[in-house]
């Protein structure tokens, strides 16, 4: 593991190039993982079926245990026809210090026809004066489902840091049936986390996006009743929630609230919390 660059000069030193590359394909009733090709550190190690054969979870895992400045992540994800797969990770990814160089990370999620991706990763830690560009683009087939969660925290207020310095970049489009249905992009800086129109001080903002049948007003009702803090709302097939505070357990419990209210509507499978959320 490398250890968080403390100087300012530029690193000169080369960025780990880390790509994966994951297949699912459905084999009578058992969503199987057929294709598993990585480069650099980017792994999973095996498939998972705490539920059944039918929904397959893997565990995205970046064996360095840190990102800096310069190195480049990607991930690409395939869900066959019929394929329920769930993704997350084994704990909260950390950026660090930029030293010169801007740190990415690309994910791209296709789901073919009836299939479902739910991509749930932990927190995203970032540290004073990383400088980081993330683009998730997720492309979805006829009766197509995606569920996802975002977790950003700026700097480690526990520990007494903040986000003083650096920037983050980031563009998310997602597409239904070759249809553009949600484009959103932006960039986060420490002024703007300060504005009273961008993130109004709080260190920690959650995203959880959905597509697929739209949320009954009912169901919605349900969320807010339980946590009224959050903001809703449903643009045609694309339901968001939304969450800003400064505490990342906080940001994780409103975002598992959401999933395990939205799972059984948009999947028809009650929510299964992965093992590693609670290790």
């Amino acid at each position: 593991m490398r250890d968080c660059p403390t100087s300012d000069p530029v690193d000169t030193t080369p960025g780990w190039q880390a790509s994966l590359r994951l297949g699912f394909g459905r084999d009578g009733d058992t969503t199987r993982l057929l294709l598993r090709e990585h480069r650099g550190p980017l792994r999973v190690q095996k498939a998972l079926y705490p539920e059944g054969p039918a929904a397959c979870h893997v565990i995205v895992v970046h064996p360095p245990g840190g990102v800096v400045g310069g190195d480049r992540l990607q991930v690409d994800l395939d869900a066959g026809p019929g394929c329920l797969v769930l993704a997350t990770s084994p704990g909260a990814a950390k950026w660090y210090r930029a030293n010169g160089r801007v740190s990415q990370q690309a994910v791209r999620l296709r789901a073919a026809a009836g299939a479902a991706i739910e991509w749930l990763p932990q927190e995203t830690i970032l540290y004073d004066a990383a400088s980081v560009e993330f683009e998730h683009q997720v492309d979805l087939g006829v009766g197509a489902v995606y569920l996802g969660s975002e977790i950003l925290c700026f700097g480690r207020r526990a520990a007494g840091e903040t986000f003083g310095s650096g920037r983050l970049r980031q563009r998310t489009r997602i597409r239904q049936e070759g249809r553009l249905v949600w484009h959103e992009q932006g960039t986060l800086t420490p002024d703007g986390i300060a504005s009273v129109l961008g993130m109004r001080g709080h260190a920690v903002c959650a995203t959880f996006l959905a597509v697929g049948a739209p949320v009954p007003a009912a169901l919605q009702a349900f969320i807010r009743a339980h946590d009224p803090q959050l903001a809703l709302s449903q643009v045609k097939s694309v339901f968001v929630a939304r969450h800003l505070g400064d505490d990342s357990e906080a940001a994780r419990a409103a975002m598992l609230r959401v999933w395990q209210a939205l799972r059984p509507h948009l999947l028809g499978r009650p929510a299964c919390v992965p093992r590693i959320w609670h290790t």
